[in-house]
């Protein structure tokens, strides 16, 4: 009996410090889920706004959620071609907008012109010269952007604020 008395503190401790935790992780499931998250963006085609060898990004969520991004805001977006995959990319089109684009910069100056459909976005990236984007896969979901793009964490270096850019 006595040993059940002095054990009696040690549980109730450690069930408010499991608690606290439990707290602790459902406060950073929601903030990442529905406020805000960490994302990593490397490649060449958001060059010169994200470094080739990856960035630390931080994207907020309310702007997607609420239907507030356009054109020239950088997007964190799920891959339409691998679920699985996220890239970063600039809008540059909203629904009903028509977008005019280069079809093969590299080799031509041959222009298409199309109107983005209603729940539909048009992505591009940066660096027109090597990046898959809407002109590979065409308009994407408005389903598919994660968030919007506010700011680059790390390195130090490359610290900085992205805003729209209408390039």
């Amino acid at each position: 009996m006595q040993t059940l008395r002095q054990l009696t503190p040690f549980v109730k401790d450690a069930l408010q410090q499991t608690l606290r935790v439990t707290k602790f992780f459902c406060f950073l499931h929601v903030t990442n889920t529905y406020i805000c998250t960490f994302a990593w963006g490397m490649g060449p085609s958001m060059l010169p706004t994200i470094n080739l060898y990856g960035n630390l990004l931080l994207a907020e969520r309310i702007s997607t959620r609420l239907g507030k991004v356009g054109p020239g805001d950088v997007v964190l977006v799920r891959s339409p071609e691998n679920p699985r995959q996220f890239m970063t990319k600039r809008v540059k089109g909203g629904e009903g907008d028509s977008v005019t684009y280069l079809v093969n910069p590299k080799n031509s100056d041959e222009e298409k012109t199309v109107t983005v459909p209603q729940g539909h976005v048009w992505i591009e990236g940066d660096n027109k010269y090597n990046t898959k984007d809407s002109r590979k896969f065409g308009p994407v979901p408005y389903a598919l952007l994660q968030g919007r793009v506010f700011c680059v964490l790390w390195p130090p270096e490359d610290f900085k604020s992205i805003g729209k850019d209408f390039q």
